[in-house]
């Protein structure tokens, strides 16, 4: 029973006279999503759109092959008539010009009218969008079904529901929107998230910038590549919001001054504490040479004092000898 329920289904007989309905629901019978609602909703939505686009494409690609069949043999009768009338009339049947003329404007009557639906309607629109719209659905369902391109990276079904559901709706809201451009269509102004942007830049820019390393690692230096990567940034963030721009890099000046100055006073702090206790030390130093030094001429005073003192008293008179003065030696 297994070996027969992996053949390839497609191979069956009775799949030759089935349509796209048939084989979508026999598909979507079978697949595993979190719920019963979630399969009723892919018949509700996916298939009934994909089973009217293919209906209203079918019926509106009556009406535009028909007209164009007539417009196109209409004109080339028009004109084959109207060459046959610049033939000799001698030669021509009798009551040709009444035939051709009557035929001529009946001819021409029936191009421009059936010309003037074509656009009146817009037939030729209408047909290709409904057969493209009818396509990208069935494209679109196909990849869910397989798990392929977009939804590859999805493990099951039920994970790629959702998106498939999102895809979906985009198909039908662009289609809507062709089909009724201009009419009645509110446009609401998508409000600009700064920091969102700027965000995505600067994630935009780190990519672009470790990209660039891996390729030209020694040509471009880190420095200048920050550089213009962030110039870039503010660059084309000023274009798109320039007072959010100049409100964030007043906010950054301020922040900056801020902490320059902080930094400032920190050193300078530290510089003169560091001065301060240098200049202590080199106080202490000089006051203890000073104290060195005045205790070692001190000390050499004194012994040039007793030298002098001991010179003195080595050429001192000898007791009872009179001692001559100054005065009376001159």
């Amino acid at each position: 029973m297994s070996d027969e329920l992996a053949l390839d289904k497609a191979n069956d007989p009775k799949f030759e006279r089935l349509g796209y309905k048939e084989q979508v629901l026999d598909i979507i019978n079978g697949l595993k999503l979190s719920s019963e609602t979630d399969k009723s909703i892919l018949k509700s939505r996916f298939l009934y759109e994909v089973l009217n686009y293919d209906m209203r494409r079918n019926h509106t690609q009556k009406y535009y092959n028909g007209f164009r069949f007539i417009v196109t043999v209409g004109s080339i009768l028009l004109t084959a008539i109207l060459s046959i009338g610049q033939m000799d009339p001698a030669k021509l049947p009798k009551n040709f010009d009444r035939f051709s003329y009557w035929s001529s404007w009946t001819i021409s009557l029936t191009v421009t009218v059936c010309n003037g639906f074509l656009q009146l309607f817009s037939l030729d629109k209408n047909y290709f969008e409904y057969a493209i719209t009818s396509e990208q659905l069935k494209t679109e369902g196909w990849q869910f079904f397989q798990l392929s391109a977009k939804y590859e990276e999805y493990e099951s079904h039920a994970d790629a529901y959702r998106p498939f559901c999102k895809s979906i709706e985009n198909i039908k809201r662009k289609q809507v929107e062709k089909e009724f451009s201009g009419k009645g269509e509110v446009k609401k102004k998508k409000a600009f998230d700064f920091e969102k942007e700027l965000e995505k830049e600067l994630k935009k820019n780190e990519k672009m910038k470790l990209l660039t390393e891996k390729q030209n690692e020694k040509l471009v230096p880190d420095k200048l590549l920050s550089r213009d990567a962030d110039a870039s940034v503010l660059s084309l963030l000023s274009k798109i919001a320039p007072g959010r721009v100049q409100e964030v890099t007043q906010g950054l000046s301020g922040n900056l001054r801020d902490s320059v100055t902080g930094l400032v006073q920190g050193s300078v702090q530290q510089g003169l504490g560091t001065a301060t206790g240098a200049l202590q030390q080199g106080l202490g130093q000089a006051t203890g040479a000073l104290q060195q030094g005045l205790g070692q001429a001190t000390g050499a005073l004194q012994q040039g004092l007793s030298d002098v003192e001991n010179t003195i008293n080595s050429v001192s008179p000898q007791e009872g000898e009179p001692r001559v003065s100054p005065n009376q030696g001159s």
